[in-house]
């Protein structure tokens, strides 16, 4: 899944919009409060002139972070989705086995994923649990500590 971003239209349009808000608004401000630090006198010991300096680099870096992300971006068609198994963008219902208590959650690409909004990525070890798996089969997800937590899949939908 490294080489390959799985978006919907909503979130391609998403990242597009904060792409290009950032490359003009956020360029413009960075640059026009390097141009206040650079005022103020001698550079080297300019502290505002460093942290404007370094605000530019992040955001540089912000920059080719969404563009290598918009570049390898596939928008997928929620409407041609699989529901046979757990695929990206479907929505699951699973069952902890343990405490018996139902949730549902959306499996997302890392860019869109959100967990208030039940929106969970599928590079997280939930979603690599979850992923290719069928009603009624059971998902171990890993947990930090080196356990696991098992999980049966009640329901997939789009």
């Amino acid at each position: 899944m490294a080489g390959i971003n799985y978006l919907s239209q909503e979130g391609y349009d998403k990242l597009k919009a904060e792409l290009d808000e950032l490359k003009t608004t956020g360029r413009s401000d960075v640059a026009k409060a390097i141009a206040e630090a650079r005022e103020k006198g001698d550079l080297s010991e300019n502290a505002e002139y460093d942290a404007a300096k370094e605000a530019q680099g992040l955001l540089e870096l912000k920059i080719n972070d969404l563009e290598k992300i918009m570049a390898s971006a596939r928008i997928l068609d929620q409407s041609t989705i699989d529901t046979s198994k757990v695929t990206v963008f479907t929505k699951v219902t699973i069952k902890n086995v343990k405490t018996k208590k139902d949730m549902t959650y959306q499996l997302v690409s890392e860019s869109e994923a959100d967990l208030k909004a039940k929106k969970i990525s599928v590079g997280s070890p939930m979603g690599q649990a979850l992923l290719g798996k069928k009603v009624g089969e059971l998902a171990e997800v890993k947990t930090p500590n080196g356990g696991s937590i098992p999980f049966k899949v009640v329901n997939i939908t789009v």
